[in-house]
């Protein structure tokens, strides 16, 4: 694993209310988060666990019913007199935020590239826009470089595709598309919100392969949103587990893969497809995610932990350090609580992704 001494994000005590016609909503509860230059990290869990609002609030471009009650996001760049320069993006207004940040500095890939492309226009000028915009390039030198961005996320032809619409695309070339206007201006740090959801398995393989290839050859930071431990495995430096709008267990992928200490992760790893599993079903986290309208009180995953303690219906368990990169907020891990161990299953399971990994090299 590479070495990264350079911060770049430091997302530190995010708390974060939606005001809803049925009341507050309590989407974001405490967050840390750090990514370093060049580095990738994951931040995973189910839908509605507060991935993708965490990753808006970075961009500031949260919803207008949002209330950050607490926190500070810190953003590292180059500014334009080519000193480093530390910004909190909660303390800048929307029009300061999408003139040096949106897009320029911070890129964001969405998870439906239908949605987030104009269907009016042809993609050379969606891909030329934020150059224009940003950097006032001229029109010339901005097509030159889109025909060379779309040749670089992998477009034959890519002068004739200039002139195609969205809906004349795959969608596996749409979502090329929303990578190379996310990369069009050299942006610091890319999110990349469910990139492969939509497409089938080829697809989602070459689109990680290019999302890999760009950060290597740019030395930008990326951030996975994701659901898919898949994913994670192939790319990640770093795993950030989320649950109920908190972070539950962070760590190095090989930590979090091989030693999980959280149950709600134990359950996330038990639910990966397994064609060598002795369950004859698939693995399914019993019940649902906590309504946030009603926070519950103690630990949110109490509900659906089996393996839950008296503690975790009293108070929310603090993070316990496994070590000086690895962390779990779990009372199985207080000193004064019985010794569980994980699944015996899992534990197999874990033993056959690790002769996996082996075999093929990947990042676990």
């Amino acid at each position: 694993m590479a070495e990264y001494n350079e911060k770049i994000l430091d997302i530190k005590d995010l708390d974060i209310t939606f005001k809803t016609t049925a009341g507050p909503v309590h989407a974001i509860r405490g967050i840390h988060i750090d990514v370093m230059k060049g580095e990738t990290v994951a931040i995973v869990g189910e839908s509605g666990s507060g991935k993708s609002v965490t990753m808006k609030a970075a961009m500031g471009i949260l919803a207008k019913n949002a209330v950050v009650n607490s926190g500070t996001i810190e953003f590292t760049y180059t500014g334009d007199s080519g000193k480093k320069e530390t910004v909190d993006i909660l303390t800048k207004d929307k029009k300061w935020i999408r003139k040096n940040i949106n897009g320029r500095r911070i890129s964001m890939v969405f998870q439906d590239p239908m949605t987030s492309l104009d269907p009016t226009m042809n993609i050379g000028k969606q891909i030329m826009e934020g150059m224009i915009w940003h950097y006032d390039t001229p029109k010339e030198e901005a097509y030159a470089k889109a025909v060379k961005l779309l040749k670089e996320v992998g477009i034959e032809d890519a002068e004739k595709r200039m002139k195609n619409y969205p809906h004349q695309l795959s969608g596996g070339m749409r979502q090329r598309v929303v990578i190379a206007i996310a990369l069009a201006c050299d942006p610091d740090l890319l999110i990349c919100d469910e990139p492969t959801t939509a497409l089938d398995v080829t697809i989602q393989a070459k689109i990680l392969e290019l999302i890999k290839k760009v950060q290597k050859e740019r030395g930008i930071s990326v951030i996975y949103i994701t659901h898919d431990l898949g994913v994670v495995a192939k790319v990640a430096d770093y795993v950030n587990v989320m649950y109920a709008g908190k972070i539950v267990e962070t760590g190095k992928i090989n930590e979090v893969y091989y030693d999980p200490k959280h149950p709600y992760t134990w359950g996330l790893l038990s639910a990966m497809p397994d064609l060598d599993t002795d369950d004859e079903r698939l693995y399914t986290i019993p019940g649902s995610p906590p309504n946030l309208l009603h926070e519950p009180p103690g630990d949110a995953f109490a509900a659906r932990n089996r393996y839950a303690l008296l503690a975790d219906d009293k108070a929310d368990p603090p993070m316990f350090k496994v070590t000086d990169t690895h962390y779990a907020a779990t009372w199985l891990l207080d000193p004064r609580s019985p010794k569980i161990e994980m699944p015996g299953e899992l534990k197999n399971r874990i033993e056959r992704m690790k002769k996996e990994a082996e075999n093929y090299g990947s990042k676990l």
